[in-house]
Protein backbone atom coordinates (compact mmCIF):
# COMPACT_ATOMS: atom_id res chain seq x y z
CA UNK A 1 0.00 0.00 0.00
CA UNK A 2 1.24 3.58 -0.48
CA UNK A 3 0.10 6.62 0.35
CA UNK A 4 -0.58 9.34 -2.98
CA UNK A 5 -2.36 12.75 -3.40
CA UNK A 6 -5.65 12.49 -4.26
CA UNK A 7 -4.90 14.37 -7.55
CA UNK A 8 -2.64 12.20 -8.14
CA UNK A 9 -5.71 9.32 -8.31
CA UNK A 10 -6.65 7.53 -11.48
CA UNK A 11 -9.58 5.11 -12.73
CA UNK A 12 -8.97 1.22 -11.70
CA UNK A 13 -6.92 1.99 -8.76
CA UNK A 14 -7.77 0.66 -5.46
CA UNK A 15 -8.62 2.04 -2.15
CA UNK A 16 -6.83 0.15 -0.04
CA UNK A 17 -8.05 2.08 3.63
CA UNK A 18 -11.34 3.71 4.99
CA UNK A 19 -11.01 7.26 4.19
CA UNK A 20 -12.97 9.86 6.24
CA UNK A 21 -13.68 13.38 6.31
CA UNK A 22 -13.19 16.25 8.89
CA UNK A 23 -16.29 15.41 10.62
CA UNK A 24 -14.93 11.43 11.27
CA UNK A 25 -17.60 10.60 8.33
CA UNK A 26 -16.79 7.62 6.15
CA UNK A 27 -16.53 9.04 3.01
CA UNK A 28 -15.22 6.08 0.85
CA UNK A 29 -14.70 2.82 1.68
CA UNK A 30 -11.46 0.24 1.64
CA UNK A 31 -11.44 -1.62 -1.61
CA UNK A 32 -14.11 0.87 -3.57
CA UNK A 33 -12.51 1.14 -7.16
CA UNK A 34 -11.32 4.77 -8.40
CA UNK A 35 -13.47 5.95 -11.20
CA UNK A 36 -15.15 9.81 -12.16
CA UNK A 37 -17.49 9.16 -9.39
CA UNK A 38 -15.31 8.61 -6.56
CA UNK A 39 -12.54 11.37 -7.92
CA UNK A 40 -15.49 13.83 -8.07
CA UNK A 41 -16.54 12.86 -4.30
CA UNK A 42 -13.31 13.10 -2.65
CA UNK A 43 -12.76 16.94 -4.47
CA UNK A 44 -16.01 17.45 -2.89
CA UNK A 45 -14.59 16.75 0.76
CA UNK A 46 -11.41 18.12 0.07
CA UNK A 47 -9.39 15.03 0.78
CA UNK A 48 -5.77 15.50 -0.04
CA UNK A 49 -4.69 12.27 0.28
CA UNK A 50 -5.90 8.56 0.02
CA UNK A 51 -4.23 5.22 0.65
CA UNK A 52 -4.09 2.76 -2.46
CA UNK A 53 -3.24 -0.88 -3.01
CA UNK A 54 0.07 -1.63 -5.08
CA UNK A 55 0.88 -4.19 -7.09
CA UNK A 56 2.72 -5.79 -4.15
CA UNK A 57 -0.15 -6.41 -2.46
CA UNK A 58 -2.23 -8.34 -4.71
CA UNK A 59 1.38 -10.88 -5.08
CA UNK A 60 -0.28 -14.29 -3.59
CA UNK A 61 3.30 -16.82 -3.38
CA UNK A 62 6.46 -15.84 -1.67
CA UNK A 63 8.76 -15.74 -4.76
CA UNK A 64 5.75 -13.22 -6.46
CA UNK A 65 6.18 -10.85 -3.34
CA UNK A 66 9.93 -10.93 -3.78
CA UNK A 67 10.08 -10.57 -7.98
CA UNK A 68 7.45 -7.21 -6.48
CA UNK A 69 9.81 -6.36 -4.07
CA UNK A 70 11.78 -2.82 -3.74
CA UNK A 71 15.00 -4.84 -2.70
CA UNK A 72 14.47 -7.26 -6.24
CA UNK A 73 14.06 -3.90 -8.56
CA UNK A 74 17.77 -2.59 -7.30
CA UNK A 75 18.92 -5.99 -7.39
CA UNK A 76 17.32 -6.71 -10.97
CA UNK A 77 18.83 -3.43 -11.92
CA UNK A 78 22.28 -3.88 -10.74
CA UNK A 79 22.36 -7.53 -12.25
CA UNK A 80 21.15 -6.29 -16.11
CA UNK A 81 23.23 -3.37 -15.87
CA UNK A 82 26.91 -5.78 -15.56
CA UNK A 83 25.62 -8.67 -17.48
CA UNK A 84 26.66 -6.84 -20.81
CA UNK A 85 30.01 -6.11 -19.23
CA UNK A 86 30.87 -9.91 -17.47
CA UNK A 87 29.45 -11.40 -21.24
CA UNK A 88 31.85 -8.76 -22.96
CA UNK A 89 35.44 -9.43 -20.89
CA UNK A 90 33.98 -13.21 -20.96
CA UNK A 91 34.01 -13.22 -25.26
CA UNK A 92 36.69 -10.77 -25.58
CA UNK A 93 39.12 -13.72 -23.78
CA UNK A 94 37.57 -16.30 -26.01
CA UNK A 95 37.64 -14.29 -29.27
CA UNK A 96 41.10 -11.87 -28.90
CA UNK A 97 42.58 -13.56 -25.65
CA UNK A 98 42.25 -10.21 -23.45
CA UNK A 99 43.14 -11.42 -20.31
CA UNK A 100 40.46 -11.98 -17.40
CA UNK A 101 40.94 -9.55 -15.01
CA UNK A 102 40.09 -10.83 -11.92
CA UNK A 103 39.61 -7.35 -10.06
CA UNK A 104 36.87 -6.51 -12.59
CA UNK A 105 35.19 -9.26 -11.90
CA UNK A 106 34.84 -8.66 -8.14
CA UNK A 107 33.58 -5.03 -9.07
CA UNK A 108 31.14 -6.56 -11.17
CA UNK A 109 30.47 -9.18 -7.81
CA UNK A 110 30.15 -6.02 -5.50
CA UNK A 111 28.42 -3.71 -8.20
CA UNK A 112 25.39 -6.23 -7.36
CA UNK A 113 25.74 -7.70 -4.44
CA UNK A 114 26.31 -3.87 -2.37
CA UNK A 115 22.38 -3.30 -3.55
CA UNK A 116 21.65 -6.59 -1.03
CA UNK A 117 21.16 -5.58 2.55
CA UNK A 118 20.94 -9.22 3.44
CA UNK A 119 22.73 -11.74 1.26
CA UNK A 120 20.65 -14.90 1.81
CA UNK A 121 17.88 -13.12 -0.59
CA UNK A 122 20.15 -13.76 -3.03
CA UNK A 123 18.77 -16.99 -3.80
CA UNK A 124 15.49 -15.43 -3.68
CA UNK A 125 16.17 -13.10 -6.29
CA UNK A 126 18.26 -15.10 -8.42
CA UNK A 127 15.24 -17.57 -8.45
CA UNK A 128 13.02 -14.67 -10.18
CA UNK A 129 15.49 -13.67 -13.06
CA UNK A 130 15.03 -15.11 -16.41
CA UNK A 131 18.15 -14.53 -18.75
CA UNK A 132 17.43 -14.08 -22.28
CA UNK A 133 18.55 -17.41 -24.58
CA UNK A 134 21.98 -15.17 -25.67
CA UNK A 135 22.75 -14.79 -22.10
CA UNK A 136 22.38 -18.21 -20.46
CA UNK A 137 25.92 -19.64 -20.65
CA UNK A 138 27.15 -16.09 -19.26
CA UNK A 139 24.31 -16.03 -16.69
CA UNK A 140 24.98 -19.54 -15.16
CA UNK A 141 28.18 -18.36 -14.23
CA UNK A 142 27.21 -14.83 -13.41
CA UNK A 143 24.50 -16.49 -10.92
CA UNK A 144 27.43 -18.83 -9.70
CA UNK A 145 29.24 -16.19 -8.47
CA UNK A 146 26.82 -14.58 -6.80
CA UNK A 147 25.75 -17.82 -5.20
CA UNK A 148 29.10 -18.72 -4.35
CA UNK A 149 29.17 -15.62 -2.32
CA UNK A 150 26.06 -16.64 -0.45
CA UNK A 151 27.30 -20.30 0.44
CA UNK A 152 30.99 -19.00 1.70
CA UNK A 153 29.89 -17.82 4.89
CA UNK A 154 27.69 -20.98 5.78
CA UNK A 155 30.65 -22.68 5.38
CA UNK A 156 33.01 -20.51 7.37
CA UNK A 157 35.32 -19.94 5.04
CA UNK A 158 37.97 -17.61 5.30
CA UNK A 159 37.89 -13.87 3.22
CA UNK A 160 40.58 -14.67 0.79
CA UNK A 161 38.73 -18.62 -0.14
CA UNK A 162 35.48 -16.67 -0.44
CA UNK A 163 37.23 -14.41 -3.48
CA UNK A 164 38.45 -17.21 -4.79
CA UNK A 165 35.26 -19.73 -4.73
CA UNK A 166 33.14 -16.26 -6.14
CA UNK A 167 36.24 -16.34 -9.00
CA UNK A 168 35.24 -20.35 -9.32
CA UNK A 169 31.82 -19.26 -9.98
CA UNK A 170 32.70 -16.83 -12.70
CA UNK A 171 34.95 -19.01 -14.75
CA UNK A 172 34.30 -23.01 -14.73
CA UNK A 173 32.24 -23.36 -17.01
CA UNK A 174 34.24 -20.76 -19.94
CA UNK A 175 34.28 -24.13 -22.17
CA UNK A 176 30.80 -23.83 -22.93
CA UNK A 177 31.19 -20.58 -24.60
CA UNK A 178 33.15 -23.31 -27.07
CA UNK A 179 30.27 -25.42 -27.69
CA UNK A 180 27.10 -24.03 -29.65
CA UNK A 181 23.98 -22.95 -27.44
CA UNK A 182 21.71 -24.89 -29.06
CA UNK A 183 23.41 -28.15 -27.27
CA UNK A 184 24.77 -26.73 -24.17
CA UNK A 185 20.59 -25.43 -23.77
CA UNK A 186 18.79 -28.46 -25.68
CA UNK A 187 15.64 -29.03 -24.20
CA UNK A 188 15.44 -32.63 -24.62
CA UNK A 189 17.69 -35.05 -23.53
CA UNK A 190 20.93 -35.58 -25.52
CA UNK A 191 21.95 -38.08 -27.48
CA UNK A 192 25.29 -40.19 -26.82
CA UNK A 193 27.22 -38.54 -29.10
CA UNK A 194 26.29 -35.00 -28.06
CA UNK A 195 26.45 -35.75 -24.20
CA UNK A 196 30.16 -36.92 -25.06
CA UNK A 197 30.27 -33.53 -26.81
CA UNK A 198 29.19 -31.51 -24.16
CA UNK A 199 31.69 -33.28 -21.74
CA UNK A 200 34.84 -31.68 -23.71
CA UNK A 201 34.03 -28.42 -22.15
CA UNK A 202 35.86 -29.31 -19.11
CA UNK A 203 38.65 -29.62 -20.77
CA UNK A 204 37.99 -27.08 -23.20
CA UNK A 205 38.02 -24.22 -19.72
CA UNK A 206 41.30 -26.47 -18.65
CA UNK A 207 42.73 -25.34 -22.02
CA UNK A 208 41.50 -21.99 -22.02
CA UNK A 209 42.71 -20.98 -18.48
CA UNK A 210 45.75 -23.25 -17.81
CA UNK A 211 48.23 -20.71 -18.51
CA UNK A 212 46.86 -17.28 -17.10
CA UNK A 213 47.97 -16.44 -14.21
CA UNK A 214 45.18 -17.26 -11.50
CA UNK A 215 44.95 -19.02 -8.71
CA UNK A 216 45.19 -22.97 -8.65
CA UNK A 217 41.83 -23.61 -7.58
CA UNK A 218 40.16 -21.71 -10.42
CA UNK A 219 41.92 -23.61 -12.85
CA UNK A 220 41.41 -27.03 -11.12
CA UNK A 221 37.70 -26.06 -10.40
CA UNK A 222 37.27 -25.69 -14.06
CA UNK A 223 38.76 -29.30 -14.98
CA UNK A 224 37.29 -30.92 -11.98
CA UNK A 225 33.79 -29.48 -11.66
CA UNK A 226 31.75 -32.67 -13.12
CA UNK A 227 34.12 -35.11 -11.17
CA UNK A 228 31.69 -37.06 -8.45
CA UNK A 229 33.31 -38.28 -5.02
CA UNK A 230 32.62 -41.87 -5.64
CA UNK A 231 34.00 -41.81 -9.13
CA UNK A 232 31.22 -41.36 -11.37
CA UNK A 233 31.97 -38.09 -12.73
CA UNK A 234 34.38 -36.45 -15.71
CA UNK A 235 36.67 -36.34 -17.24
CA UNK A 236 39.16 -38.32 -14.97
CA UNK A 237 36.88 -40.29 -12.64
CA UNK A 238 38.72 -38.84 -9.91
CA UNK A 239 37.39 -39.58 -6.63
CA UNK A 240 37.32 -38.66 -2.98
CA UNK A 241 40.28 -36.41 -1.80
CA UNK A 242 41.36 -36.82 -5.57
CA UNK A 243 39.14 -33.67 -6.19
CA UNK A 244 39.82 -30.49 -5.51
CA UNK A 245 37.88 -28.49 -2.51
CA UNK A 246 36.99 -25.57 -4.54
CA UNK A 247 36.17 -27.81 -7.84
CA UNK A 248 33.54 -29.74 -4.58
CA UNK A 249 31.91 -27.02 -3.95
CA UNK A 250 31.30 -25.34 -7.39
CA UNK A 251 29.89 -28.49 -8.31
CA UNK A 252 27.17 -28.34 -5.42
CA UNK A 253 26.93 -24.46 -6.73
CA UNK A 254 26.24 -25.73 -10.76
CA UNK A 255 23.73 -27.84 -9.48
CA UNK A 256 21.86 -26.00 -7.08
CA UNK A 257 21.53 -23.09 -10.03
CA UNK A 258 20.95 -25.37 -12.45
CA UNK A 259 18.07 -27.00 -10.63
CA UNK A 260 16.71 -22.91 -9.12
CA UNK A 261 17.34 -21.20 -12.54
CA UNK A 262 14.12 -20.86 -14.71
CA UNK A 263 14.15 -21.94 -18.34
CA UNK A 264 12.10 -21.54 -21.05
CA UNK A 265 11.63 -25.54 -21.62
CA UNK A 266 11.04 -25.96 -17.65
CA UNK A 267 10.07 -24.44 -14.32
CA UNK A 268 12.44 -24.56 -11.59
CA UNK A 269 12.48 -26.25 -8.83
CA UNK A 270 11.39 -24.95 -5.10
CA UNK A 271 14.15 -25.32 -2.52
CA UNK A 272 13.12 -28.15 -0.75
CA UNK A 273 12.75 -30.06 -3.99
CA UNK A 274 16.21 -28.97 -4.57
CA UNK A 275 16.96 -30.24 -0.66
CA UNK A 276 15.61 -33.47 -2.12
CA UNK A 277 17.15 -34.10 -5.28
CA UNK A 278 20.85 -33.01 -2.83
CA UNK A 279 19.24 -35.70 -0.55
CA UNK A 280 18.76 -38.55 -2.70
CA UNK A 281 22.18 -37.91 -4.70
CA UNK A 282 24.65 -36.02 -2.07
CA UNK A 283 25.79 -39.18 0.58
CA UNK A 284 27.54 -40.54 -2.84
CA UNK A 285 28.42 -38.06 -4.88
CA UNK A 286 29.31 -34.64 -3.35
CA UNK A 287 31.00 -34.16 -0.17
CA UNK A 288 28.88 -34.71 2.65
CA UNK A 289 30.56 -32.18 4.96
CA UNK A 290 30.40 -29.33 2.73
CA UNK A 291 26.71 -30.15 0.92
CA UNK A 292 25.04 -30.80 4.24
CA UNK A 293 25.40 -26.88 6.20
CA UNK A 294 24.62 -25.58 2.25
CA UNK A 295 21.34 -27.34 2.83
CA UNK A 296 20.54 -26.65 6.12
CA UNK A 297 21.04 -22.96 5.44
CA UNK A 298 18.49 -23.39 2.57
CA UNK A 299 16.15 -25.17 5.00
CA UNK A 300 16.24 -23.10 7.23
CA UNK A 301 16.09 -19.60 4.83
CA UNK A 302 12.67 -20.76 4.21
CA UNK A 303 11.64 -21.15 7.70
CA UNK A 304 8.47 -19.10 8.93
CA UNK A 305 7.12 -19.35 4.97
CA UNK A 306 3.69 -20.45 4.64
CA UNK A 307 4.12 -23.75 1.97
CA UNK A 308 1.53 -25.32 -0.07
CA UNK A 309 1.00 -28.89 0.34
CA UNK A 310 0.05 -31.89 -1.66
CA UNK A 311 -3.72 -32.44 -0.18
CA UNK A 312 -4.11 -28.89 -1.11
CA UNK A 313 -3.70 -26.79 2.52
CA UNK A 314 -1.60 -24.28 2.99
CA UNK A 315 0.85 -25.11 6.55
CA UNK A 316 3.32 -22.89 8.00
CA UNK A 317 7.51 -24.32 7.96
CA UNK A 318 7.42 -24.28 12.05
CA UNK A 319 10.95 -26.56 12.25
CA UNK A 320 13.82 -27.85 10.12
CA UNK A 321 14.34 -31.60 10.15
CA UNK A 322 18.32 -32.02 10.59
CA UNK A 323 18.22 -35.64 9.24
CA UNK A 324 15.45 -34.93 6.58
CA UNK A 325 16.43 -31.74 5.44
CA UNK A 326 13.80 -31.63 2.77
CA UNK A 327 10.83 -32.76 5.41
CA UNK A 328 10.41 -30.39 7.75
CA UNK A 329 7.81 -30.09 10.56
CA UNK A 330 4.88 -28.18 9.40
CA UNK A 331 2.06 -26.31 11.51
CA UNK A 332 -1.29 -26.32 10.06
CA UNK A 333 -3.53 -22.77 10.90
CA UNK A 334 -5.34 -24.49 13.78
CA UNK A 335 -1.50 -25.67 15.55
CA UNK A 336 -1.66 -28.85 14.04
CA UNK A 337 2.56 -30.23 13.79
CA UNK A 338 2.69 -32.27 11.01
CA UNK A 339 5.68 -33.92 10.81
CA UNK A 340 6.84 -34.33 7.28
CA UNK A 341 9.81 -36.68 7.47
CA UNK A 342 7.30 -39.28 9.08
CA UNK A 343 4.60 -38.48 6.58
CA UNK A 344 5.38 -39.60 2.88
CA UNK A 345 1.37 -38.87 1.91
CA UNK A 346 2.15 -35.10 1.95
CA UNK A 347 4.91 -32.73 -0.55
CA UNK A 348 5.49 -29.37 -0.53
CA UNK A 349 4.29 -27.84 -3.77
CA UNK A 350 5.09 -24.42 -3.62
CA UNK A 351 6.46 -21.64 -1.19
CA UNK A 352 3.78 -19.13 -0.90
Amino acid sequence: MKNIASVALKPGMEIAADIYNYRNELVVTAGTTVDAHVIRKLNLYSIVAVTVMEELDYATTYFEKTRLSPGFIRFSEAYERVMPVYKAMMIHFITNRVPIVMKQLMKIYHDITDQVDDKNKILDYLYNMLPSEDDMTHAHCLNSALIAGVFAPWLKLSPENTTVLIQCGFCYDIGKLRLPNSLIWKPDKLTDVEFMKMKTHTMLGFELLKDLELDPHIIKATLMHHERCDGSGYPSRLKGTQIDMFAKLVAIIDSYEAMTSARIYRQSKHPFQVIASFEETGPDKYDERLLKPILLNIAEHMAGNSVLLSNGQQALVARINPAAISRPIVKYPDGLLIDLSINDALEIISIC
